[in-house]
Parts: C-alpha cells; structure tokens; sequence
C-alpha cells in the first residue's frame, strides 16, 4: 500500500513538473496575454540642473498582446498605454535680502505604446518598441523676491523608443527593467500578467 502510494505521489510530480516546463518554454508573451507594470525611475530626464525630487518618477503601463506568432513562434506584438508621473523643486535664493524662493515641478506623461518581443530564453520576455505620447508640466512658485518670476511652460507631444525585459519568477508575476525616454531614462519594477 505505501509503494502505491509513492508511485501515485510520483506521477502527480511528475505531470506536475512536466506541465510547468511547457509553460515555461512557450512564448512568455502570447495572444490574449494582459500585463501592468508597476515601475519606479532611476535617472530622470525631466527638470535640470539644481532640480531636486521630490516625487521619485513612478509608472504604470498596460500591454495586451494582439498578434501571436509574427514572424516565427518566438515573436509577438502588444498594445497598451503608459502612465508617469513625478515631481521636483528648484531653490533659489537672494543675496541681497537672504529670501529664498523657486518653483515646484510637476510632469504627467500619457502615452500610447506598441513593442514587439522576442522570447530568447525561458521565462524572459524581452521587447523594444515605440511611445507616442504627451508631456503635461505644470508648476507653481513659492518665495517672495521683487524680481522673481514664472518661467512659461508648456504641454509638449513627443515619441522615445523603449527596451526591455520581464523575467518571469512565478507564471503570472515578473520583475521588469525598461530603458529609454519616459518619466525616467530606466525604470524597474514588477509585472502582474492576467
């Protein structure tokens, strides 16, 4: 009765673990697949020089895929958006009256994407693609300086190419790394794949 038992406990492992290897070698990202990344950036380009966060740059995307199989059954193609935001401080101050004074930055990046990706290795997704999108900055002034004043600004519609990847540790959850011009030059995180 044990040894039946063992032998019951052994195929269910290893159906189990046979399962779990196809999943990983398909496609990491096939047609019908929904991700949300959940970013923060490292190295933001927005601002200048003397700019200080005071928002470290957080995003959020979303990428449906809507063509399994491209050009080979390694390759597919996503949609989706993008979501950034941030915001960072300018201090200055007066010589003559000790007054301190500066502007308060904030930037919203929308945007439309599409990536192409290749599965190179099991359980790495890696793609590259294309933004479309909108830069919307706003800021206000503090301090009281008698020559003191607002720099204009302005909403600013632009594009930036994208690289990235997501290794999967788990079937529906992913750590990401992405590079290229958004809220940020890189952006690290985690994926949830529905």
């Amino acid at each position: 009765m044990k040894s039946g038992y063992f032998v019951k406990v052994l195929v269910v492992f290893l159906f189990y673990s046979i399962s779990s290897m196809n999943l990983y070698s398909q496609n990491a990202f096939s047609d019908g697949d929904n991700n949300i990344n959940l970013g923060i950036g490292i190295g933001s380009n927005l601002g200048g020089r003397g700019f200080k966060s005071t928002l470290p740059p957080l995003s959020i995307s979303y990428e449906r895929c809507i063509i399994d199989e491209l050009f080979d059954d390694k390759s597919s193609l996503g949609v989706g958006g993008y979501f950034g935001y941030s915001t960072s401080r300018s201090e200055f101050s007066s010589t003559v009256t000790s007054a301190k004074f500066g502007f308060n930055y904030s930037y919203l990046i929308i945007g439309a994407r599409g990536a192409l990706h290749y599965h190179l290795v099991d359980k790495l997704d890696t793609y590259g693609g294309l933004m479309l999108g909108l830069n919307i900055t706003k800021h206000s002034t503090y301090g009281n300086w008698h020559d003191f004043h607002s720099l204009p600004l302005g909403n600013t519609l632009g594009w930036s190419l994208f690289f990235g990847g997501r290794y999967y540790f788990h079937e529906n959850l992913a750590a990401f790394a992405e590079l290229g011009y958004g809220i940020a030059f890189l952006q690290v995180g985690i994926t949830f794949k529905f």
